[in-house]
């Protein structure tokens, strides 16, 4: 079965309480075998408009990875989300 990736491109409007969007997250995660593969760092952008924070997190299936964002675990988290930053998050079945 194909792994499953969230990307995510985000822009907080307040750092500080992205932080607790983050610790909330944790659970969802750590329940459906989250990886992060990229979380924020360096990027370099060749087209379009860039975001300040791009995070990649590996699933063990595209199947966990919207089970993960459907979770109530990660609802609790994406209502902080969605209160402090603007972002646009899709899941790619890898290959």
């Amino acid at each position: 079965m194909p792994k499953g990736y969230w990307i995510a491109r985000v822009d907080s409007r307040d750092p500080e309480r992205y932080k607790d969007y983050v610790e909330a997250a944790r659970p969802a995660f750590e329940k459906y075998g989250a990886k992060f593969l990229a979380r924020g760092g360096a990027t370099t952008t060749l087209e379009g408009v860039a975001r300040a924070r791009n995070v990649v997190i590996e699933f063990p299936s595209a199947e966990a990875a919207v089970a993960c964002y459907n979770s109530p675990e990660y609802q609790i988290a994406a209502k902080i989300r969605q209160e402090v930053a603007d972002a646009e998050m899709i899941v790619v079945e890898g290959v």
